[in-house]
């Protein structure tokens, strides 16, 4: 079932939550990135020993976000928070370039997660504001997403401690991406300018333009 129709049939009932899983490596910037979501302080960030959850409100829709630690020793717990999600978001240190092997084999492990099976993949390209950021499209083909056939998913530059790639436009909003990652989606075209991915799809006769940092798989045409 498509998120659209999934979204059609819960207006129909009281709830209306939805189940966001955010992972990802040990300094990644997830809990930064989830505070940010959910317009919070982030100058005393800790890092997560355990989970964080908060509630996101969009669109009449409450997103329940769970953020887990990424320390290694945490790691081998993250399949008891499977159960159940609606949508995984996965974050990676941009600029952490000798890390890029080990996020995409924890990437790659949790794809291969029978409970995550099929389940919208968000990856967030974090710290875009540091000089030594790798871009989307190049975390892209280091993870090769490009490769990923099972599953809708995103890759969308960020900066957790700016707001870049957070806090933007009101129609595209992170949260409003997550919805839109389970509705039925075909896409016109996705090409890619100067280094940056530019994207558009179609939502039945409604056409929305994502974001320049936007990088989605082509071949997840519905």
């Amino acid at each position: 079932m498509g998120l659209l129709a999934l979204i059609k049939k819960m207006k129909k009932q009281s709830n209306k939550d939805l189940r966001i899983l955010l992972l990802g490596l040990d300094n990644a910037g997830k809990t930064t990135i989830l505070k940010k979501l959910a317009s919070e302080d982030i100058n005393h960030i800790t890092p997560t020993q355990g989970f964080n959850i908060k509630t996101v409100q969009s669109s009449g829709f409450r997103l329940n976000v769970w953020d887990i630690g990424g320390q290694r020793k945490i790691r081998p717990y993250w399949r008891n928070y499977f159960e159940n999600t609606d949508v995984l978001i996965y974050v990676i240190d941009s600029a952490d370039r000798k890390r890029f092997d080990e996020t995409g084999e924890q990437l790659g492990d949790l794809l291969d997660e029978d409970k995550l099976a099929g389940i919208p993949v968000l990856v967030f390209a974090n710290k875009q504001d540091l000089l030594s950021a790798a871009s989307a499209s190049e975390i892209a083909e280091n993870l090769n997403l490009h490769k990923i056939r099972d599953r809708k998913w995103q890759i969308q530059a960020c900066s957790a401690t700016t707001g870049e790639g957070i806090s933007v436009c009101n129609k595209i909003n992170p949260v409003n991406r997550i919805l839109l990652m389970s509705i039925d989606w075909r896409f016109t075209s996705c090409c890619v300018y100067g280094g940056k991915n530019v994207g558009q799809l179609i939502i039945r006769e409604s056409m929305i333009c994502i974001s320049e940092y936007s990088y989605l798989g082509l071949d997840l045409i519905s």
